[in-house]
């Protein structure tokens, strides 16, 4: 009889350990554990919905899709708290790493984002940037944009910095490329897992590209899909 209970005891402590490594092996990783960069998100870390931005600075559908939000800036706020969403951009150099005409100012503008992030300037410098990028070219020219782009040098994004307050150390920042091995460490990734640029992930919803005639109403078509839960 106690031979039998000390089995019944060892298969039930068993079962008990068993149950809680697939517990474990099942348990979904937290946001904080899945953002790259806390700099990079807006809204609250602990949300049941957790959105993903994979963008360029010189990508004229990633501004496209960015600068609806720039310009609803309020409604976006509202509707992140009111549903529970944490936002997180993945900004890099994809287009100069991985594209075919590889524009420089891919590099630029991702060095000079990354140097106002490490000021505590992430969103003052990328909202900023977004909206500029999108009037002085993609607003009127589109793609052709990247023959007027290439003639841009540091200091244009450098001077985007100084309207933010942003002074020398945000200069010698960009001037030296001193973020450049975390961006190019973030394009590798981002190059692993985005199909095309922009690309989203919204929960379980994934979609790539952007018109450059859409709007905010767009914007919240893509964000309600990822709190549907559909899948591209």
């Amino acid at each position: 009889m106690r031979k039998a209970l000390r089995i019944i005891s060892i298969v039930g402590v068993v079962a008990i350990i068993i149950a809680a490594i697939v517990a474990s092996m099942n348990a979904k990783p937290s946001n904080a554990e899945r953002v790259w960069d806390q700099e990079m998100t807006v809204g609250n870390l602990d949300a049941q919905n957790y959105f993903i931005i994979y963008s360029d600075l010189v990508c004229p559908y990633c501004i496209a899709f960015e600068n609806a939000i720039v310009e609803h800036e309020e409604d976006f706020q509202k509707y992140i708290e009111s549903n529970d969403i944490l936002v997180e951009v993945r900004l890099s150099d994809f287009l100069y790493e991985y594209g075919e005409s590889r524009p420089i100012n891919s590099r630029y503008s991702a060095v000079a984002t990354y140097c106002a992030k490490n000021e505590g300037k992430f969103w003052d410098y990328y909202n900023l940037a977004v909206s500029t990028v999108w009037n002085d070219f993609f607003k009127d020219l589109g793609k052709a944009a990247f023959t007027k782009m290439g003639s841009l040098d540091k200091s244009y994004w450098v001077e985007l910095g100084t309207k933010i307050g942003l002074g020398d150390s945000f200069k010698s920042c960009v001037e030296n490329d001193d973020p450049i091995e975390e961006i190019q460490k973030n394009a590798e990734k981002t190059a692993k897992l985005a199909d095309g640029m922009p690309y989203f992930k919204f929960n379980n919803y994934t979609s790539s590209g952007f018109d450059l005639s859409w709007g905010w109403e767009y914007v919240l078509m893509y964000f309600q899909a990822g709190l549907d839960g559909r899948k591209a």
